[in-house]
């Protein structure tokens, strides 16, 4: 990898100083990431840098952070401050000599670098074949260069880095491959009942789940394609705000035991018809509808928009029926229907009983009693529901799912979430990658990794976990939460406080509570105050609520409201809630120490040691570098590899 500073040269002509100060910045800057993906400095060229990697995939990874980080930092600076690199990456065998590198691989790489452009990545042809299936990134191709003193002319790649203009907005997801990136958008109801518009909503969430098994094909969630139901957007307004290439859209029609059902792939920027078909049939057919459409999906898409080469890209096989009883999965359309929107607790007990009622019906429906844990999961995690029990029931249904039928993802990533809550990280991986395997398209087992990866100190890498997640469920909060608390965390404060500004009005207490902890790490207690406030107006109750109001009471002077506050959390304790580790964070505030230490190890019994905030917390600085803290940590280790959060995350 060769990089270089757009304009250094003509920059240190005319201001010296600000030349040496932005090489400095831009020193500082760089260096920790190429360390983060394994990349070694070979030699600093003054306004750039030669580096050496073992891998052409983290090499580009690399590039990318980079240039993302760049560009978040220009974001917030003024137009006299901002500056750009250049980059261009080349494989190819060297020659180590007197510590620097020599070779032909070497020569094209400082010819390549000259051909992208200010804040982008140019990669050669050989790279290119290395990292175009692994890497969620768009590659532009930008054709043959002939090369000073290279004899064969090179093809050049440009990558699409995802980096956000300079405006100060937050950065937009990560695309995966962008010309294969699908929105199924919601099925226009045209039954003519409308209590029968869960049949169209379910089915929609049927077809994201079936053509998210195309080869090459990344799907966009639910949660992210929801809003558009009834819009009056066009097609190339949802490409747009989606980053998807392809839409699919249509209408259902029930009617006693017949559907029909219209639906057509459309091109999101020329908004031209690809692809369109009608069905009439029986509803017991409604499973061999879903195949024939995925089917249609992967011969259209690989072949109209990624050349004949794919063309022959294999087709999802024919999906076995779930369910002989037709009743029964119309249970299950309705619950999903019910379950998507998230409309209200009540709502989600309705779903719960619909799924239940499914599985009475047909105990062998293995994706009806997914959708029974994932609704004893939500209500647990509201509070409607015991947790322990409704965790445990959720677990056994979940698992007597995957015996019945071991291909659904949403079963395997919901398995990796209970092995991360148990610290069974080894088990979580293994669930997580699996759940990818069976679906690209799942955001859920990103976010399991990424919580993995933080816990054992590479945050780099789950912010690329979690941006992938993001590029594939945009409005998913849970990714979001997590997304800006670890650039947060990873010292990309710019980033951070960027991406909270344009998330605290859909995600409000998370996102106020993690301001609230920046502040207070900060200093700022009048900007503490102000996201308080809000915590305190959203959930008066909530123990984070009392963790941070209490540390800005002893901020200000107050330690007598901490005290109190302490009190009400052990008395929250005694009656069940798992709050030991926020009581443990206000003695913490307070000064003592052992108290702290105790309630850590208390804590760490219970299986909900908070080791985020322990690894990264501004505010537990000095207290992580306590030897009995590290030995918290290590014991943690010894379970597996760390990776939770005392943050619902």
């Amino acid at each position: 990898m060769f990089t270089d500073l757009v304009g250094f040269t003509r920059l240190g002509q005319r201001d010296e100083e600000a030349a040496l100060r932005i090489r400095r910045e831009h020193q500082e800057l760089v260096r920790p990431i190429f360390s983060a993906f394994g990349g070694h400095e070979v030699k600093s060229l003054g306004d750039g840098f030669l580096v050496e990697f073992r891998s052409a995939v983290e090499s580009v990874r690399c590039a990318v952070e980079i240039q993302r980080t760049i560009a978040h930092r220009n974001s917030t600076a003024g137009p006299e401050d901002r500056w750009e690199l250049r980059i261009g990456i080349h494989s190819g065998d060297i020659v180590e000599e007197d510590g620097d590198v020599l070779g032909d691989a070497v020569n094209v790489a400082s010819r390549i670098e000259p051909l992208a452009e200010p804040g982008g990545v140019s990669l050669s042809g050989t790279v290119y074949q290395q990292v175009r299936n692994k890497l969620p990134l768009v590659f532009e191709k930008v054709g043959e260069r002939t090369l000073k003193n290279v004899q064969e002319p090179v093809t050049i790649y440009r990558v699409a880095t995802g980096a956000p203009p300079a405006t100060g907005r937050p950065p937009e997801p990560a695309a995966a491959p962008g010309p294969l990136r699908l929105a199924v958008l919601p099925l226009a109801n045209l039954s003519a009942e409308p209590e029968d518009a869960f049949f169209a909503d379910g089915l929609t969430d049927e077809l994201i789940s079936r053509t998210a098994q195309v080869p090459e094909v990344r799907v966009i969630a639910r949660t992210s394609v929801q809003r558009y139901k009834g819009s009056a957007k066009s097609i190339r307004e949802v490409g747009e705000e989606l980053g998807v290439g392809v839409a699919l859209e249509g209408s259902v029609r029930k009617s006693g035991n017949r559907v029909r059902i219209a639906v057509q792939l459309v091109d999101a920027r020329s908004e031209a018809n690809i692809w369109s078909m009608r069905y009439d049939r029986p509803f017991d057919d409604i499973f061999a509808i879903q195949d024939d459409i995925a089917g249609q999906i992967a011969r259209s898409v690989t072949s109209h928009l990624t050349g004949a080469a794919r063309a022959a890209a294999p087709v999802p096989a024919p999906a076995p029926a779930e369910t002989a009883d037709m009743e029964a999965y119309s249970l299950f359309l309705h619950g999903r229907q019910l379950f998507g929107a998230k409309g209200s607790t009540e709502a989600i007990r309705a779903a719960l009983a619909l799924f239940e009622r499914a599985v009475a019906r047909d105990p062998r429906f293995a994706r009806a009693r997914v959708g029974v844990a994932e609704t004893l999961l939500w209500l647990a995690t509201e509070g409607s529901i015991n947790f322990r029990e409704a965790e445990d029931r959720a677990e056994r249904e979940v698992l007597q799912a995957i015996e019945l039928d071991d291909g659904i993802a949403e079963a395997h990533s919901l398995l990796a979430g209970f092995y991360l809550g148990s610290d069974r990280f080894v088990e979580c991986e293994r669930e997580a990658h699996r759940a990818m395997q069976l679906n690209p398209s799942l955001a859920d087992p990103y976010r399991w990794l990424a919580q993995l990866a933080a816990g054992d100190g590479n945050l780099p890498e789950a912010i690329r976990l979690l941006e992938a997640a993001r590029g594939l469920d945009p409005e998913d909060i849970n990714v979001l939460s997590f997304l800006g608390r670890a650039l947060a965390y990873a010292g990309r404060e710019a980033d951070a406080l960027a991406f909270w500004e344009a998330t605290k009005f859909r995600i409000q207490f998370r996102t106020n509570a993690h301001l609230a902890e920046h502040y207070l790490g900060k200093g700022d207690l009048a900007k503490a105050e102000v996201s308080i406030r809000e915590l305190e107006r959203i959930r008066p109750d909530s123990p984070w609520t009392l963790d941070f109001r209490g540390w800005l009471a002893v901020r200000r002077g107050e330690p007598a409201t901490a005290r109190r506050l302490i009190e009400q959390l052990q008395e929250r304790q005694r009656h069940g809630d798992n709050v030991v580790f926020h009581i443990g964070f206000l003695q913490y505030a307070l000064g003592d120490r052992d108290a702290f230490v105790a309630s850590m190890e208390e804590a760490l019994r219970r299986g909900v040691l908070p080791l985020l905030e322990l690894l990264y917390s501004p505010l537990y600085a000095e207290g992580r570098k306590d030897p009995r803290v590290q030995d918290l940590l290590r014991r943690q280790r010894e379970r597996g590899r760390p990776g939770r959060s005392g943050r619902p995350d």
